[in-house]
């Protein structure tokens, strides 16, 4: 059994994230993942510590 070809059909974009412990970067990461989900699509999941 082969596998079918992956054809990317949308732009992919890795973003990295520099700072201090206790900074707020899983607090930014999880606002930019839910404006951007809510803009194009997406599933949002709860980054609630």
């Amino acid at each position: 059994m082969s596998k079918e070809k992956f054809e990317r059909t949308k732009p992919h974009v890795n973003v990295g994230t520099i700072g201090h412990v206790d900074h707020g970067k899983t607090t930014l990461t999880a606002a930019l993942t839910k404006v951007m989900a809510s803009k194009f699509g997406g599933d949002v999941k709860a980054y609630d510590q």
